[in-house]
């Protein structure tokens, strides 16, 4: 498909918690260290206390995100790895604008399941048929199927969607579902108003990039999250403040749980990771069967 005419690399930024180390890099002056001239793109996310938009189950093209790069408006961008995957697979079959995980991601973000504080459901087990809400066809959503799993059945898993993160907080405060799916910065703001965590559980990134993206400036930017990763580890309480910003004043600084931010060097992504999660979305139904580790994956900037 036509995409619009670029002269340098376009990067999407959404929810920190998935792009803290492309912030900090940016923040910090790596990517110009590696020669880079990179234009950041900022795009709505579910994190955002300012987001209204309305993901839905039946169409996963529609966010903003995935209608900008389809229009050509960023060229490499990261969400969790089953959603990178559906999407790469998906696109293919559908006709729009291609894109390859060129990468497992650098942010491991931390997801949490939680009710309200006078629920009577205490254990995972307890949501048999009981509506969780998450974000439709993203990490919340796969997440909380790998956490899930080990103890329900399929079929009595319910989940809905109730909007952004602090819609669906609301809805648990509200008792209009009976638990949500949470991912930082909101999974402190809900231990803040006494919620009951359930499970928890990391959800590495995957990165994805057009074929406008050569695997030198992959491998150069994949070089400034690293180092970025490297400063992050060792102290992130400078950048707690984009966590913060996200909450609309919901969170102060010293409110934030710093110690479920984990990050590591963007990585090859292998065909045994390949397999092993294409296999998993294929058997919940989350994506469309016979695509290949060939026509999916290109680890060009480790080449």
């Amino acid at each position: 498909m036509a995409v619009a005419t670029r002269t340098k690399p376009q990067i999407a930024t959404m929810n920190a918690v998935h792009d803290l180390p492309v912030l900090v890099a940016r923040d910090e002056g790596y990517y110009k260290d590696e020669g880079l001239d990179v234009e950041f793109v900022t795009t709505p996310g579910m994190a955002q206390v300012t987001t209204s938009h309305f993901v839905k189950f039946d169409s996963v093209f529609d966010r903003p995100l995935d209608s900008v790069y389809n229009e050509g408006g960023i060229d490499q961008y990261r969400m969790c790895e089953w959603g990178i995957m559906k999407r790469a697979v998906e696109a293919n079959a559908q006709g729009l604008r291609g894109r390859k995980i060129v990468a497992l991601g650098a942010s491991m973000s931390k997801f949490a399941i939680v009710v309200n504080p006078n629920s009577k459901i205490y254990e995972p087990e307890m949501l048999k048929d009981k509506t969780i809400a998450v974000t439709p066809n993203n990490g919340s959503d796969f997440t909380t199927l790998k956490m899930i799993e080990g103890f329900l059945e399929p079929e009595h898993v319910k989940r809905t969607n109730a909007g952004s993160m602090l819609k669906r907080l609301e809805a648990v405060r509200d008792g209009k579902v009976a638990a949500a799916s949470l991912m930082e910065p909101w999974i402190s703001v809900a231990q803040k108003w006494g919620m009951r965590i359930l499970i928890e559980s990391h959800s590495t990134r995957a990165e994805a990039a057009s074929d406008d993206l050569d695997a030198e400036t992959l491998k150069k930017m994949f070089r400034a999250q690293a180092r970025a990763v490297e400063k992050i580890e060792k102290d992130p309480r400078p950048y707690v403040h984009y966590f913060v910003r996200e909450t609309g004043g919901l969170l102060q600084p010293e409110e934030f749980q710093t110690w479920r931010l984990l990050h590591a060097a963007p990585q090859p992504y292998t065909r045994e990771r390949w397999d092993d999660t294409y296999r998993w979305t294929v058997k919940w139904n989350m994506t469309v069967p016979s695509a290949t580790y060939e026509n999916t994956v290109d680890n060009r900037a480790w080449q």
